[in-house]
């Protein structure tokens, strides 16, 4: 018996780096699948509602397709709106953020004891063996990646709520014996992801109109795109909100003079993200949703290092997938109690 148990034990370190690397190199199919598997799980209780009614597969689905295209076609309005709103500032601004921009980059170059020509320019010392010719290559291919995948999630997600991809039957055949626990299991997931994502796009758009409201009061340039980029890095766990405090108050200590105006708005918008992600966003999800910060940290480097942008937005909730499936079976709760911290 000990002997299994050792070799069942080695079986497994030797397995679980062999499925994230084949995550790693299949990720052109795997990132579209579970973003697929997310969104579908989003609608699949409209579908069943709409069955109820006995409405035909193909006009549920068409319904449904037709709800999200209008989604991203409101995003598509946003991005559009914002992008016109930096193109139409005037040149006093470009200036004056120039002016401070360099006036900043030489305080930090005195400091580190940089060595820099008087009339050589910033841009031309520090990007001057960067080809811009070469550099569009990994841009074309990166636009190329994002529409090949954005199809593919489209396919996946029409599979998945047509039903010729049953997620709750692939877990049945893999994880678990009876059909009974592969439902409990499968109807869990379902009702935590969700409830996951909701709260999370909810929190995440008060935290966008937060930031803009503030760009507004405060007078700093381009509120909509401000307010755009903190709805959309607050979907990455923790990180986001950081990133979008440090860098919408660089732009701030670019635009305003460093007075008690720039440090209340700095205090502002890290008002509203302590409101909405350290206070509303855990008691929404309560307690039974609790993941520890260290399983949130590993998780994030895991899956970003694996998947990269994609893997630090569907982190979260691959992680509740996993804790889930870790709970129902008695050899691995100790873990799933591990994650969560209690």
């Amino acid at each position: 018996m000990n002997e299994r148990s050792t070799t069942n034990f080695l079986l497994l370190i030797i397995v679980i780096p062999l499925v994230f690397y084949l995550l790693k190199i299949l990720s052109f199919i795997f990132i579209p699948l579970f973003f697929s598997m997310f969104i579908a799980l989003l609608f699949l209780p409209l579908m069943r509602g709409l069955n109820k009614r006995k409405l035909p597969m193909p006009v549920s689905i068409i319904a449904i397709l037709t709800i999200i295209t209008a989604i991203f076609y409101l995003g598509g309005r946003l991005i559009k709106i914002s992008i016109q709103e930096i193109l139409s500032a005037d040149n006093a601004f470009f200036d004056t953020a120039q002016f401070k921009l360099t006036g900043l980059v030489e305080s930090l170059e005195r400091f580190f004891g940089v060595e820099r020509l008087a009339e050589e320019g910033l841009l031309s010392h520090y990007f001057k063996n960067i080809d811009m010719f070469s550099s569009l290559a990994p841009t074309l291919d990166f636009v190329g990646n994002t529409l090949t995948m954005t199809l593919m999630t489209a396919f996946f997600v029409v599979l998945f709520l047509a039903g010729s991809i049953n997620f709750q039957e692939v877990m049945q055949n893999v994880l678990f014996k009876q059909k009974f626990s592969s439902v409990k299991t499968f109807m869990k997931i379902e009702k935590d992801i969700i409830k996951f994502i909701w709260v999370k796009f909810v929190i995440s758009f008060f935290t966008g109109v937060g930031f803009t409201l503030a760009c507004i009061f405060f007078e700093v340039s381009f509120p909509v795109f401000w307010g755009l980029f903190a709805f959309l890095i607050n979907f990455v766990q923790m990180v986001g909100s950081i990133i979008s405090v440090i860098l919408l108050s660089l732009f701030a200590l670019v635009e305003l003079d460093p007075t008690v105006t720039l440090i209340v708005f700095i205090a502002v918008i890290t008002g509203v993200q302590v409101l909405m992600g350290s206070i509303l966003e855990p008691i929404f999800l309560g307690k039974t949703f609790s993941i520890n910060v260290i399983t949130v940290l590993v998780m994030l480097m895991l899956w970003g290092f694996i998947w990269g942008v994609p893997g630090l937005v569907m982190a979260i909730p691959l992680t509740v997938f996993i804790k889930i499936v870790l709970e129902k079976f008695s050899g691995t709760q100790m873990i799933a109690r591990l994650m969560s911290g209690s």
